[in-house]
């Protein structure tokens, strides 16, 4: 049972992103204090660290009972049945290269339900906000999937895991086999965007092999307040954890996962 007013969290989410974003803006393009995290290409910058003490301020002040589950400080356990699930800044890599492509993901999750989420990325001041029964929004307009019903019309969008090397999941060969097939897949380097622009119907449908909770919590909500929908691979019901995820309109989802499958 959800105990909270998610307009109220959506609002506090809100805040704490744009917040954040002012600080990833003020920094884009000034030097780095970078460093590696496990994996190739896995980078953390000052950026990061600030952008998350920012939104850790803005939400202990708004709900100082609440858990969190950030990326970069990992989890503090609160004493509420609340969680905040934080990206402080999803598309590292981009941000580090000077490529302007990356946002700020926040989410509220109870008992595994995702409450709400706000996208930002503070380079186009496109906001995308959702809460659950109340649908998705960017800058406060409505948004709604793709009507695209054949995946030989779609546009897809993908990301790969920082070990994608070793074709978990058989990553690599999804990809030649979705190539293969003539389809248009962009990479963005940035999952959430990935998850807001599906939402948005920009893309018909997202796929990668493993993403973590702060990754998707926010985007998944919106896809699916958008009219889309999410699963994990194998069409298996989607539940908040690390994993697999296929986004999309709803219409191309079956024929999608069927030739992820590779049979």
């Amino acid at each position: 049972m959800n105990n909270y007013d998610n307009s109220a969290l959506l609002q506090a989410a809100e805040i704490a992103a744009r917040c954040a974003g002012d600080i990833l803006r003020d920094g884009f393009g000034k030097p780095l204090d970078t460093r590696n995290k496990e994996g190739m290409h896995n980078l953390v910058t000052q950026f990061d660290l600030l952008a998350e003490e920012a939104i850790v301020e803005c939400l202990r002040r708004a709900t100082p009972d609440a858990s969190i589950v950030a990326e970069e400080s990992g989890s503090n356990k609160g004493a509420s049945e609340l969680t905040w699930v934080i990206d402080p800044l999803d598309g590292t890599v981009n941000f580090a290269h000077k490529i302007p492509i990356f946002c700020v993901s926040i989410a509220a999750v109870q008992h595994g339900e995702i409450l709400c989420g706000v996208i930002y990325n503070p380079l186009t001041d496109e906001c995308f906000t959702v809460a659950r029964g109340q649908g998705a929004h960017l800058n406060g307009n409505a948004l709604r999937v793709s009507e695209t019903t054949m995946l030989h019309d779609a546009i897809l969008v993908t990301g790969f895991p920082y070990n994608v090397a070793e074709n978990p999941l058989r990553c690599i060969d999804q990809f030649a086999a979705v190539v293969g097939k003539g389809l248009p897949v962009r990479r963005l380097g940035s999952a959430a965007l990935d998850l807001a622009y599906t939402a948005a119907g920009r893309f018909d449908a997202y796929w990668e092999s493993i993403l973590l909770p702060w990754d998707m919590a926010a985007g998944v909500l919106l896809v699916q307040e958008a009219g889309g929908r999410v699963t994990r691979y194998g069409s298996a019901e989607f539940e908040l954890s690390t994993g697999s995820i296929i986004a999309s309109n709803g219409h191309i989802h079956d024929e999608l996962t069927q030739l992820l499958e590779l049979r």
